[in-house]
């Protein structure tokens, strides 16, 4: 696959997730992007549940799991880069997938009380994905350094990856804050940015390595 098209998958992957999580909260009156999760926009008892996660979140999982499994290819190439794309490609791309064909419980069921097994399910790929994808960020970072012509990526990768980590912490040190669903969302602008700077640092290169 050509440089510029792992750039359009990156692109379009991320363009379908921020787009339909804007959606998504324009659809439910009275909706606050400061205080609820973006999974309770498409819970299990949302009207437009199903449209949200069938035509926005799984297909945005997709791409963004493509995209990671080929980026690797296309960067300098180590070990540490290796398991930094795979985890991206497994904990934001694949868990993406995951939450969308397992929405949480009406209201996302904050206080846990009897749980159904898709809000079990996704509750543990969120977990997975806001303790892991930050430290994937991180060890691509790590794994460029050995590159000179990607130091400016490597250190994008270390800080993109040491900020989304603060932020996962505030979240989960205080889950009910009325600003977590804020606290969320910087979390995987995070993530996005990181995406598309990757994005942007292939369809730069005449050739993968």
């Amino acid at each position: 696959m050509s440089n510029k098209s792992t750039f359009y998958i990156g692109i379009i992957g991320v363009f379908l997730f921020f787009v339909t999580s804007i959606i998504g909260g324009f659809l439910i009156e009275n909706y606050s992007i400061l205080s609820q999760f973006i999974s309770e926009t498409y819970a299990i008892d949302t009207q437009y549940g199903v449209f949200l996660r069938g035509f926005g979140y799984i297909p945005s999982g997709i791409l963004l799991t493509v995209f990671s499994f080929i980026a690797f290819k296309k960067l300098p190439q180590s070990k540490l880069t290796k398991i930094g794309f795979y985890g991206l490609g497994f904990f934001y791309g694949i868990t993406t997938i995951i939450t969308g064909f397992f929405p949480c419980d009406s209201g996302c069921n904050k206080l846990n009380i009897n749980p159904s097994i898709s809000q079990t399910i996704h509750n543990l790929t969120g977990l997975l994905t806001y303790l892991l994808v930050p430290i994937s960020i991180i060890l691509i970072g790590l794994g460029l350094r050995k590159s000179s012509a990607f130091k400016r990526l490597s250190n994008q990768g270390i800080i993109y990856g040491a900020i989304s980590m603060i932020f996962v912490f505030i979240l989960s040190s205080n889950p009910n804050s009325e600003f977590r669903g804020l606290y969320q969302r910087i979390i995987e602008t995070v993530f996005i940015l990181w995406i598309i700077t990757c994005a942007f640092a292939i369809k730069k290169r005449k050739y993968s390595f």
